[in-house]
């Protein structure tokens, strides 16, 4: 091993030591005032001192995250003995299911970080266990039927081990893979230092599929439907004629050439529209159509790849934001626009884009993503529990939902930024403005319109403002964390390309201690 391994095994024991050295809150049973340092120790009283077995209640009640927060919460505003809990009949309506038990009755409530879903009942251990008869040789004698249960867990278990064993293999060469790679790219730096791995290049097919889904009529429609976004560039472009007025304009992903001819009304002598779709065939009859061929030259093909009529172009317009801002990675054809083709001085139009976060409150939405694994179409599918939280999903989030003020984590001037500058992390803070349990982490953007503008215009895709075809990004919790008003959440995010789909995005959330990944495409 060398001494650069033992330096990080030090520093990750240093850091588990830290970790053990910080106090753990009290855990106060739900029903005396008996407490303990961890949440097992108090359901272990529970089953001993109150009959209150959690695995029961939970097969008995199919308790989720959600449903079992609200139990905790019902039993502790209520203060209902144990005796009324355990007697409530099976499938009948429980009486926690209000929202209302969503609040918790006990600041940082040890008992409501409780992972419910791991907790698995072992009935038949507690059945095999009452039918072993113990005899004076120091022999156990078994019922038939206790043999056969313990056989068939043996088998389970020896199952499992070996799917383990698998996997742990398969990890170990994926493991050893990366290492040769590591050592290649350190031994090739100049100064020593461990260079970022290269992203891997889309083929030209891979690419193209990208551009043909521009092609289908519907997005397009869907994209001008869209008055936010169409009229903020409209009114940009229409109240600050003097920035177009006898220049030539680049118009990067022209599509049906709608902001093309936005500038043409606005006094551009000359437009270029570049687009790599088939709908560029629609926008030359477009141009024609409106009778603006004079003043618009529309071209087919990446414009990475083609030459443009001219050799400088004053203004650069382009709608080139995705999902999460940087979806589909169009900025970068922007940018290279900007740095051959743009004269001194030159603008690129939007100019400035804020990305933000907000906590949302939605148990409602949050449950009914868990539940629908619970029973699908007769099957249940409870493995799908996890992948489905590490997945985030484009929406509509209900403002009313919005629990926390929102937290700024990337601001992109985009006549100045850099390529590698859309790859970034950022720590923030989400203040609650009131008691609620925070779902899900969601995300937004805004855009303006302002150097050199007489009328600065903007828009959001925030979800108190009126809706875009953007949406939120939506990232679910594993885990809901309960907040008070006025208490903050931190946390730090990551942004990176997908290296195996260069437009496509991986966000990494650091949240209390837990790294949740998600894959934006």
């Amino acid at each position: 091993m060398s001494s650069g391994d033992e330096d990080n095994d030090d520093m990750w024991q240093e850091c588990e030591d830290e970790g053990n050295e910080m106090d753990t809150p009290a855990t106060t049973c739900l029903f005396c005032n008996e407490m303990a340092s961890c949440a097992d120790e108090i359901w272990r009283h529970c089953d001993k001192m109150h009959g209150f077995n959690l695995a029961g209640i939970k097969e008995k009640h199919d308790l989720d995250c959600i449903s079992f927060i609200k139990m905790v919460n019902y039993i502790r505003s209520k203060t209902v003995s144990s005796t009324s809990i355990v007697n409530l009949a099976e499938g009948s309506n429980a009486p926690w299911e209000g929202d209302e038990f969503m609040m918790p009755v006990i600041p940082d409530d040890p008992l409501l970080l409780y992972d419910i879903e791991s907790l698995e009942e072992n009935t038949t251990g507690a059945s095999a266990a009452a039918a072993c008869t113990p005899n004076n040789d120091d022999t156990v004698s078994l019922s038939t039927q206790a043999y056969q249960e313990l056989l068939h867990r043996l088998q389970e278990t020896e199952q499992k081990a070996s799917l383990m064993e698998q996997q742990l293999s398969r990890a170990l060469e994926d493991l050893g893979t990366t290492k040769s790679v590591a050592q290649k790219i350190l031994m090739s730096s100049s100064d020593g230092s461990l260079d970022k791995l290269p992203l891997q290049k889309m083929s030209e097919d891979e690419d193209q599929a990208y551009f043909d889904s521009y092609g289908h009529y519907g997005i397009h429609e869907e994209m001008l439907k869209d008055k936010v976004r169409t009229e903020s560039y409209r009114d940009f472009m229409y109240d600050n004629k003097h920035i177009f007025t006898d220049k030539v304009v680049l118009d990067v992903g022209c599509g049906t050439g709608i902001l093309s001819m936005f500038a043409a009304k606005a006094g551009a002598k000359q437009v270029i529209g570049v687009d790599q779709s088939d709908i560029i065939h629609q926008a030359i009859d477009i141009v024609r159509e409106n009778g603006l061929s004079n003043v618009i030259t529309l071209v087919k093909g990446r414009l990475e790849d083609i030459d443009l009529p001219v050799d400088k172009v004053d203004v650069i317009i382009s709608e080139w934001m995705g999902y999460f801002l940087l979806f589909e990675s169009m900025l970068d054809t922007v940018l290279y626009a900007r740095d051959k083709y743009l004269v001194p001085g030159g603008i690129v139009y939007p100019d400035l884009c804020t990305l933000s976060l907000a906590a949302l409150a939605d148990q409602e939405s949050h449950s009914s993503r868990i539940a629908f694994w619970e029973d699908v179409y007769g099957f249940k599918m409870s493995c799908m529990k996890t992948c489905v939280l590490e997945e985030c999903s484009v929406e509509y989030a209900k403002a009313e939902c919005v629990m926390s003020s929102a937290a700024m984590i990337k601001c992109i001037d985009v006549s100045s930024v850099n390529i590698k500058d859309l790859e970034f992390s950022s720590e923030f803070k989400l203040e609650a403005l009131r008691d609620d349990i925070c779902t899900s982490i969601i995300a937004y953007f805004d855009i303006i319109f302002e150097k050199n503008c007489t009328k600065t215009v903007m828009f959001s895709t925030g979800p108190g403002s009126e809706k875009t075809h953007w949406k939120q990004t939506v990232f679910p919790l594993r885990k809901p964390i309960a907040l008070k008003k006025g208490t903050c959440l931190h946390g730090k995010v990551s942004c990176s390309r997908n290296a195996k789909d260069t437009r496509s995005l991986v966000v990494t959330f650091n949240i209390d201690g837990e790294r949740i990944k998600y894959f934006v495409n």
